[in-house]
C-alpha cells in the first residue's frame, strides 16, 4: 500500500470517528448573490466608478470594462434585475460573459447599481404593485448613467444602446418612452418584476406597463424570452409583448427554446452567448452598431487538471463527513461551470452556473470554515494537488486522533458549508 493511499484510508476513518462527535460540524447554506472578489479583471480593464443620479447627486456603484485606449468606444449600458431580499444585500453585478462579448467588439461597458442596491447611494425606491411607475423609477438611474457616459472623452455619444436583465429589462423599455439622444437600440433580456405580496395581480400588471411604454416608445427595440423561464414563461411574454406592439412600441420578440434548468438565468450563464448573441448581433446590424470582433480578449485562466483522481471517485475526496460526500454526489449533478471546494477541517461547498463559480465557491467554503479552503474539482475533472494532501491530511489525521473535546466546554464547530447557485 502506498503512503498516500495509507492516509488516505486514516483520514477517512478520522474523519468518520470525528463525525460522531457532537460539536464536529452543521450545515448552512449561503445566499447565492454572497460577494465573492474585489479582484478587478485587468484584461477588460476593469474598474468600478461612482456615477451622480438625481436632485442630489447620489452616487451609484458602476462597473466599467473597455478595450485599451484612449476612445472613444461605442456603449452599452447593462441594468440588473432584482434578487430576493434586502437590495444593499445585492453584490456588485458584472455581466461578465456579456461585458467579454462587447469588449471584444470594441464598445466600452457600463453596468450601474441603481440606488439602493449593493454599495450604491440613496435608498431603494419600491412603487409596490404599480409596475408602470417602478419601471419609471428605475429607468431614472440608467438615464443618468448615459448623461454621465455623454461628458466623457472616451465615450462615443453617439453610438449607446441600453440593455436590461428581469428588473432591469422592465427599466430599459421604460426609459425608451424618453427622447435618448445618442441612444440607438434597446435589449430587453427577460424583463419584468414579480410581486407576491398583497395580492398584487402582477402579470396584469406587466401587461398594462409594457402597453404604457409602447404608446410613448422612441426608441427601437430587441426581446429575448426563454421557454423554461421560471418568472415570465412564453405565455405572459408574449401577452406583454403583444401590448407593447398593439400600442405603437417597435420591438422584435425572440422567444428562445428551454435553457439548462431555467431560461431567467441565460445572461449569467458562461453559455448564454451560444443563446443570445445570433440576434443580437441582427439587432446591432439594424440599427448601425458595430459587430465585429476588433479585441483580442484573453480567455480567464482555469485551474490545471491534476491525475489525482477521477472527478466521479468520490471516496477519492479528502476530508469528507458522510454528509459531505453525499454533498460531492449532488454536486456531479450539477451543471457546468461548476466547481467543489474543501477545507482541512471538514468545510464544503460547491457553485455552479454565473460569474466565477470557482471563486464562489472558494469563498463561500473559507468563510465558514476554521481552514483554509482550497479547490477539490472544476466542471469535469479534479485539479487537487498532490503536495497539499501530505501536509493538509497528516495535520488532519493527527487532530482526528486526539482525544474527543468536553461537550460542555465551549467550541468552535467546523461547518459543512452548503451549495452556493448563481442567479
Amino acid at each position: 500500500m502506498s503512503n498516500i493511499h495509507a492516509i488516505r484510508t486514516l483520514i477517512s476513518a478520522s474523519i468518520a470517528a470525528l463525525a460522531m462527535l457532537p460539536a464536529f460540524g452543521f450545515s448552512q447554506e449561503l445566499p447565492a448573490s454572497m460577494p465573492v472578489t474585489s479582484t478587478l479583471d485587468y484584461r477588460m480593464n476593469e474598474r468600478v466608478i461612482q456615477v451622480p443620479a438625481g436632485p442630489d447627486d447620489v452616487l451609484l456603484e458602476t462597473t466599467v470594462f473597455q478595450p485599451d485606449g484612449a476612445g472613444p468606444f461605442p456603449l452599452i449600458v447593462i441594468n440588473h434585475g432584482k434578487d430576493p431580499g434586502r437590495p444593499s444585500l445585492q453584490s456588485r453585478d458584472r455581466f461578465y460573459h456579456m461585458a467579454s462579448v462587447f469588449v471584444k467588439r470594441g464598445y466600452a461597458v457600463m453596468v450601474p447599481m441603481r440606488q439602493g442596491f449593493s454599495k450604491s447611494g440613496g435608498r431603494y425606491r419600491d412603487r409596490g404593485c404599480d409596475m408602470t411607475a417602478n419601471g419609471y423609477t428605475q429607468a431614472e438611474d440608467i438615464r443618468a448613467t448615459l448623461a454621465y457616459a455623454r461628458q466623457q472623452p472616451w465615450i462615443d455619444g453617439g453610438r449607446m444602446i441600453v440593455a436590461g436583465q428581469s428588473y432591469g429589462g422592465l427599466a430599459a423599455i421604460a426609459l425608451g418612452t424618453e427622447a435618448l439622444p445618442g441612444v440607438r437600440g434597446l435589449i430587453n433580456f427577460a424583463g419584468g418584476l414579480r410581486d407576491d405580496s398583497n395580492r398584487c395581480a402582477w402579470r396584469s400588471q406587466l401587461v398594462a406597463a409594457f402597453a404604457d411604454y409602447g404608446a410613448k416608445a422612441k426608441v427601437p427595440s430587441l426581446w429575448m424570452y426563454g421557454q423554461n423561464d421560471s418568472l415570465f414563461g412564453p405565455e405572459l411574454a408574449s401577452r406583454m409583448h403583444a401590448a407593447y406592439a398593439a400600442a405603437g412600441g417597435r420591438g422584435r420578440l425572440v422567444e428562445f427554446p428551454a435553457f439548462k434548468r431555467d431560461a431567467h438565468g441565460m445572461l449569467a450563464s458562461r453559455d448564454g452567448e451560444k443563446v443570445w448573441l445570433q440576434d443580437t448581433e441582427q439587432f446591432l446590424r439594424e440599427i448601425g452598431m458595430p459587430t465585429a470582433i476588433v479585441v483580442d480578449v484573453p480567455a480567464p485562466p482555469s485551474p490545471a487538471r491534476t491525475d489525482y483522481a477521477q472527478v466521479d471517485d468520490i471516496a477519492a475526496v479528502p476530508f469528507l463527513s458522510e454528509t459531505g460526500r453525499r454533498a460531492y454526489r449532488d454536486y456531479l449533478t450539477k451543471m457546468t461551470p461548476r466547481a467543489f471546494a474543501v477545507s482541512a477541517s471538514g468545510g464544503w461547498t460547491w457553485a455552479e452556473e454565473g460569474e466565477d463559480p470557482d471563486g464562489r465557491a472558494l469563498a463561500t467554503c473559507s468563510a465558514k470554515s476554521k481552514e483554509p479552503c482550497r479547490l477539490y474539482s472544476v466542471d469535469d475533472y479534479v485539479v487537487w494537488h498532490d503536495e497539499r494532501i501530505d501536509r493538509a491530511e497528516k495535520a488532519a489525521a493527527t487532530a482526528a486522533l486526539m482525544p474527543a473535546p468536553n461537550p460542555t466546554a465551549e467550541s468552535d464547530p467546523t461547518t459543512s458549508v452548503g451549495s452556493t447557485t448563481a442567479r
